[in-house]
């Protein structure tokens, strides 16, 4: 069985447990990172049984399970069914696109989602979060059957993005970084070596204000887990607890014009013209999140044996 942890703050200190139905048995040790909980607290996560869970779930105030001393690497257009709502072709995307999130954006899975003064188009994006076991430094060849050996879980995350920021400027990480731009959590699932065989089995839901946005199986995925670990490893050291957000199906509130207004923008406009339409055009989309909206997102399997709980945000103004 998946074992469910979680990170809290009861009585003004954060700590570490095991979720047993709604009740938390809490860790004896303290750690102080995620690192330091899968480098030295993974065995005594799994030896957790129902008799120790003493706390009750609601009674807790829930952290991000992974804190901001990780490193918060993401995968673009990763999705089939996003590559074809942007406008693109699955066949023909031919490289994996990476990019880092400031670890500063990391919030909880009940924060609230603090949209800046100067954003008018804040798009959301669920995504299946991949949590590192051990260090990842030079070349490694990874199969798609040892995930096992180098992820310790997965979370889920939300890519919140200020398109009207990522896009005119085409700064991915300006865009996506601000802070509260990046809810994790509330679980951190651990995965046993079978368990890790079922990933393309897991569903992605978000809604907003309960109506459903986007609802996709992780198997729809273009670069799998181990060829990004693969491709990861020879430009980029990994080490244990950091996150790799691993793309967004579609659904996002973003949408790519048809094929006769992306013809006329890319051959008769400027670009400053360009992207003042975008946003003009993107203020009248009510799918772009507002404040007082209320994004909920969830990924299990539809077995529920692989439950990553669920998020809860509210959208406020800055």
């Amino acid at each position: 069985m998946a074992t469910t942890v979680v990170r809290y703050q009861h009585q003004g200190k954060p700590a570490w447990g095991v979720v047993h139905e709604r009740r938390i048995a809490p860790l004896s040790r303290h750690y102080a990172s995620t690192a330091d909980f899968i480098n030295e607290g993974l065995d005594e996560a799994h030896a957790s049984t129902p008799a120790q869970a003493l706390l009750a779930l609601d009674q807790v105030a829930l952290l991000s399970p992974i804190t901001g001393d990780r490193q918060f690497l993401c995968q673009g257009i990763n999705y089939a069914s996003h590559v074809r709502e942007s406008g693109m072709d699955p066949a023909r995307i031919g490289f994996n696109t990476l990019f880092t999130k400031a670890p500063s954006s990391l919030a909880s899975a009940h924060d609230d989602v603090v949209r800046p003064a100067h954003v008018r188009l804040l798009d959301y994006e669920i995504e299946l979060g991949l949590v590192m076991r051990r260090s990842l430094r030079g070349a490694t060849k990874v199969g798609s059957g040892e995930l096992h050996h180098w992820l310790a879980g997965v979370t889920i995350v939300n890519d919140i993005s200020a398109r009207d920021v990522q896009l005119p400027q085409g700064q991915f990480y300006k865009g996506k970084s601000y802070r509260t731009f990046g809810p994790a959590g509330p679980y951190l699932l651990l995965l046993s070596a079978e368990e890790w065989l079922r990933w393309p089995e897991l569903r992605m839901r978000l809604a907003v204000n309960g109506q459903p946005r986007q609802d996709s199986y992780c198997g729809d995925m273009i670069y799998k887990p181990h060829q990004t670990l693969t491709e990861l490893s020879a430009l980029h050291d990994l080490d244990a607890g950091d996150l790799i957000a691993t793309g967004t199906p579609a659904g996002c509130a973003a949408r790519a014009p048809g094929k006769l207004t992306l013809w006329v923008m890319k051959h008769l406009l400027s670009d400053a013209t360009k992207w003042r339409l975008f946003i003009q055009k993107g203020l009248d989309n009510p799918a772009y999140l507002r404040p007082g909206d209320v994004i909920t997102a969830a990924i299990r399997s539809d077995d529920g044996r692989l439950d990553l709980g669920e998020q809860r945000n509210r959208v406020v103004a800055a």
